[in-house]
């Protein structure tokens, strides 16, 4: 690891300005200049305010300096000594300390006070300038009113000047962010704007953000990115600094994607039905079957262009991986999108999303009850395709519903989200295929129609904490407690020591409806497969039964079972028709290929964790959270299983925390 060394006393001259030769007094500003000054009040020093170079940095305080009225210079730089690098910097009042003491016969008057306002800033990452302490105040007077300047504004006062024509240099290098925000809350509830250059910009297409909304946004990712390290945000600006996209992860999301991002839906609820917020949020599901956050953005347009930002911003966030299979609603902008970025992942539409928009798009047709009704058992009822062609060719037929536009293109894509379609496709339980399931928002309770961004961003955090909540209790019950088994069959015992709670739930409702099939008998065999049809007695319309039959195919030499209705592909979990089959053919324990790793009580600790640091990238901070994320997650785990546990974790990690500040003191004191 490269050396770091600390200059103990300041880089340059305590006299010296930044780029600048000649002393540290005051001169008269040229009053012409002083008003043209722009008088608007500067972006204030925050923690956590990021710079593209260090000049940028230095030129943000200048001109915040220039517009309060006082100086700048650098009073302190830290240096890597092998490559001569400056990766921090302290930037002061040019009356912080005072000057060393000269011998000559007529020394110049002590103008300096000690002023302790200052901010340090530090390069993170080799390519951002943070600022990481700020002092706003000053033990002298300060005010832009006076008509002077100091020698740090010279460069500002002549590029001044050289534009009398036109209005003078105010911010040189401000960082884009902030300028972004300022300018969106400016200007975001306006149709149209003009550029310098008398030229038109369609601000449609850009976030349109109200008073408030900019600052609360702009605090929000400095709080998060200074409290939470692995903290990941990108912004997309157009050539106008004007904000389009917004993109972010936090930690917690971001170590979620290495465990449940297998299928992911791309939740656009809020661009479907026009909320004041243009929302997307990538979303999986965890172990439990509760929707867990993988990251989420505003969208400032609902175009392809706009659509490829974010979801390569998602990729770049997650390390370029990608889910196996994405769900989305019917967008044409979201199916290109995603064709283009992830086109390796299966696309499919979610089946909820489709058939929600069933009332507004047929609700007006006469016999709509009816249309509904058999569109509906088309959908969710037919087991094979011919089945669903023919119930569909009939509905369209029967109410003369063949210049529909809407059912046409439906038909056209039904192979993205017709369930008879997607039987070979493995969903992990995130497509509904039931007329009463659906895939809830993942902020469903938290946002609605008029919700502005800033209170998105305040609700933000609350709803992720209650998430976060309810998978800890979820984690703790499914370890802790004991299932109540309602049958004696060996396949619902042997899954009770294994799933979570709420997936051994579901997995019981298979094995209690066994009992609603019967017939389980042979029809067919070639080689080792052998077929099978198992009857079932099924709710039809009103509370009459119907029954009906599943094929169910049987391979004896690796213990293999597929059924017709493919629910193992659909949930993860195998459906009452292999049950019985498998029972029948005295198959005491659920073969090992259908018990799903992620549905484990234990899936957070049994992940596999690659050991080697050699095959972590010690250069990317990203890869290193990662790698130190799943192995920490084993020891949170134990440390919850008892006060015992908890004393011995919470005693180590303040013991581990010790020794990190001895080891910074140490390299600072190199």
């Amino acid at each position: 690891m490269e050396a770091v060394c600390l200059n103990s006393g300041p880089v340059f001259d305590d006299c010296e300005e930044y780029e600048d030769g000649g002393d540290c007094s005051v001169v008269e500003h040229d009053n012409e200049i002083h008003e043209n000054d722009s008088k608007k009040e500067p972006p204030q020093p925050t923690v956590g305010l990021e710079f593209r170079s260090f000049d940028e940095a230095y030129d943000f305080y200048n001109m915040y300096g220039k517009e309060k009225g006082f100086g700048v210079r650098v009073s302190n730089s830290w240096f890597r000594s092998k490559r001569k690098e400056r990766y921090r910097a302290k930037l002061s009042c040019s009356n912080a300390g005072f000057k060393k003491k000269s011998g000559a016969n007529h020394p110049r008057p002590e103008t300096r006070t000690g002023c302790p306002a200052m901010l340090v800033i530090k390069l993170v990452d080799s390519k951002r300038w943070r600022i990481v302490e700020v002092v706003l105040q000053h033990n002298h007077t300060v005010s832009p009113e006076i008509g002077r300047f100091y020698k740090s504004h010279k460069k500002m006062i002549l590029a001044s000047k050289k534009q009398q024509e036109s209005t003078p240099v105010t911010e040189v290098h401000t960082i884009k962010l902030y300028r972004t925000f300022i300018d969106a809350a400016y200007n975001g509830s306006q149709e149209v704007e003009e550029t310098d250059s008398g030229l038109p910009v369609d601000t449609s297409k850009h976030l349109e953000l109200k008073e408030g909304d900019a600052h609360a946004l702009y605090n929000y990712f400095c709080r998060m990115k200074l409290t939470n390290p692995n903290f990941f945000y990108l912004m997309d600006l157009d050539d106008e600094g004007c904000l389009r996209n917004v993109f972010w992860a936090d930690a917690r999301s971001r170590a979620a994607f290495n465990s449940f991002s297998d299928a992911v839906a791309i939740d656009t609820t809020s661009l479907r039905n026009k909320y004041e917020i243009p929302l997307i949020s990538f979303v999986g599901l965890n172990n439990h079957g509760q929707p867990v956050l993988l990251g989420c953005g505003f969208l400032g347009h609902d175009s392809v262009e706009y659509f490829i930002w974010m979801l390569k911003s998602w990729q770049t966030c997650m390390l370029g991986r990608h889910p196996q299979v994405i769900l989305t609603d019917q967008s044409k902008s979201v199916q290109i999108a995603v064709s283009k970025v992830f086109p390796q992942a299966c696309h499919c539409y979610c089946l909820s999303y489709v058939m929600q928009r069933v009332p507004e798009k047929l609700g007006g047709l006469k016999g709509y009850e009816s249309i509904k009704m058999q569109l509906y058992k088309a959908v969710y009822n037919s087991l094979k395709i011919t089945e669903f062609e023919s119930s569909w060719g009939q509905m369209i037929s029967q109410h003369g519903l063949k210049d529909n536009k809407w059912l046409q293109s439906l038909y056209e894509d039904r192979e993205k989200w017709v369930p008879v379609y997607l039987k070979d496709i493995s969903f992990m339980g995130i497509m509904p295929i039931k007329e009463n399931e659906s895939l809830d928002s993942f902020f469903d309770g938290y946002v609605h129609k008029h919700t502005s961004f800033k209170e998105f961003v305040d609700k933000y955090d609350l709803a992720l904490q209650r998430k976060y909540l309810k998978e800890a209790m979820a984690d703790m019950e499914s370890r802790s407690s004991s299932f109540e088994l309602k049958t004696k069959c060996k396949f619902e015992q042997q899954l009770s020591r294994i799933f979570t709670k709420e997936i051994f739930k579901k997995f019981q409702k298979e094995v209690e409806e066994m009992h609603s099939c019967f017939n389980t008998r042979q029809v067919n065999i070639i080689g080792p497969i052998m077929t099978f049809v198992v009857k079932e007695r099924v709710e039809s319309e009103g509370s009459e039964k119907e029954i009906r039959q599943f094929e169910v195919l049987y391979e004896t030499t690796q213990v293999e079972v597929r059924c017709i209705c493919s629910l193992f592909n659909f949930k993860g979990y195998l459906c009452r028709h292999a049950l019985n089959v498998l029972n029948y053919n005295g198959v005491e324990d659920i073969p090992s290929q259908y018990i799903l790793p992620r549905w484990d009580k234990d899936y957070k600790r049994k992940t596999p964790v690659d050991s080697i640091l050699s095959h972590v990238d010690v250069n990317n901070p990203v890869e290193l959270y990662n790698h130190l994320h799943k192995h920490v997650m084993r020891v949170v785990e134990e440390g919850a299983q008892s006060e015992e546990h908890y004393m011995a974790v919470l005693k180590e990690l303040e013991a581990l925390l010790n020794r990190f500040s001895l080891i910074d003191d140490n390299l600072v004191s190199l």
